[in-house]
């Protein structure tokens, strides 16, 4: 399983193709790593990689899945992007940031209905898709105010985890 993690302003999307023990190999983005990964009592992260040796403390912050990743000479906002986050980020009315232009299905499911068209002006909260997964019909709601640019998906249409649904101008 795959998750994004959003780095600051930059989004990667990093996988665990294999582990034993304390031994990964993980794919970020088109690169694979193998790294040795453990988890001190301090409360770091002690991480080789290629010969480097890379201490990160993860401090979790307010809202789940959001911390701030401190190194030695630099901090980082750190969140991380799974199916059950983006879910409820989009049930709320807000994209994962301000800045995003989509609105992706956070996990399987199947379009119930296509409340806009291309070209429509929406308001943010505005509902614009609905979809079925998991017994459960969500709405999905515009992250601001805008227009709609291309819509990716038709009722009836079965969409993947992660596919863009509808993207905004």
């Amino acid at each position: 399983m795959s998750v994004e993690i959003k780095i600051n302003n930059r989004f990667a999307r990093v996988e665990v193709l294999e582990q034993n023990d304390n031994l990964l190999k993980v794919k970020v983005d088109d690169k694979i790593y193998d790294i040795d990964l453990m988890h001190t009592p301090g409360g770091t992260f002690s991480i080789l990689e290629g010969g480097h040796s890379y201490n990160i403390e993860l401090v979790p912050q307010d809202q789940p899945k959001k911390y701030t990743a401190y190194t030695l000479y630099k901090n980082f906002n750190v969140e991380v992007i799974d199916a059950e986050s983006r879910y409820l980020l989009n049930r709320g009315g807000g994209g994962i940031d301000a800045g995003e232009k989509w609105i992706k299905s956070p996990m399987p499911g199947k379009v119930v209905m296509v409340l806009v068209q291309e070209g429509d002006e929406v308001a943010k909260g505005q509902t614009v898709i609905v979809l079925s997964a998991m017994k459960m019909e969500s709405e999905y709601k515009s992250p601001f105010d805008g227009k709609v640019g291309k819509i990716a998906v038709s009722e009836g249409d079965v969409v993947e985890g992660n596919q863009v649904l509808i993207e905004f101008l």
